[in-house]
């Protein structure tokens, strides 16, 4: 008779999968229900049918959930692909026109943030309130920003692409701001344009201030 071990870790990674989406589900659910501030770890729990420390054992804290929920949506799925990596990005980054490049990284950028939605709002409301593990989250998303960003440049580097005078980090530091969370609230949340407008005017933004004439 052969060795079920593997077959049996195997149903036991993926029963554990399924739970785990089953707590995201529901810590989704109630951070936008009631705001971080007001969903507590034994909350999600009930909700998803677990232990507590079930929710423990699989994302260590309240914040640690969030945090996972975040990049969970962020990429749209589960699957341990860094965005890097992603079909999508990669198709980007392999242009070889800049202003195409750029224009497309202006469109993975409001992929992103139409993923997000409200849970961004959530999290930019419980930021501005002071709390301290929004507010690190909004952090963390800001130096991931600046990793992407940096190899933007170095691509169009790469292509010969600066304008005289912009190199790697200033034009790193350029990208950074204009893909910024704070244009999109500008833009989109406060003047009132469409996520298409934004993301068209960004694209032209970036490829304005760093690409040579």
């Amino acid at each position: 008779m052969g060795d079920r071990r593997p077959y049996a870790s195997a149903v036991r990674a993926e029963q554990a999968r399924l739970t785990r989406r089953l707590v995201l589900e529901a810590a989704r659910t109630l951070f936008l229900r009631d705001g971080y501030a007001g969903t507590t770890v034994a909350a999600v729990a009930r909700e998803a049918g677990v232990s507590g420390q079930t929710v423990y054992n699989a994302f260590g804290s309240k914040a640690g959930l969030l945090t996972r929920l975040f990049d969970v949506t962020l990429v749209g799925d589960d699957e341990p692909v860094p965005f890097a990596q992603r079909p999508a990005t990669v198709e980007v980054m392999g242009r070889t026109d800049p202003r195409a490049l750029l224009h497309g990284y202006a469109g993975l950028g409001l992929v992103l943030l139409t993923r997000l939605g409200p849970l961004l709002a959530v999290v930019t409301a419980g930021a501005a309130a002071g709390d301290p593990d929004l507010r690190a989250l909004l952090e963390r998303m800001d130096a991931q920003r600046l990793v992407g960003t940096a190899g933007v440049a170095a691509r169009l580097d790469e292509l010969g692409a600066l304008r005289p005078g912009v190199d790697v980090e200033r034009a790193r530091d350029a990208l950074w701001t204009l893909n910024s969370l704070a244009v999109w609230e500008h833009l989109v949340q406060r003047r009132g344009w469409s996520p298409q407008e934004y993301a068209d005017w960004v694209g032209r933004a970036m490829a304005d201030a760093v690409l040579a004439p």
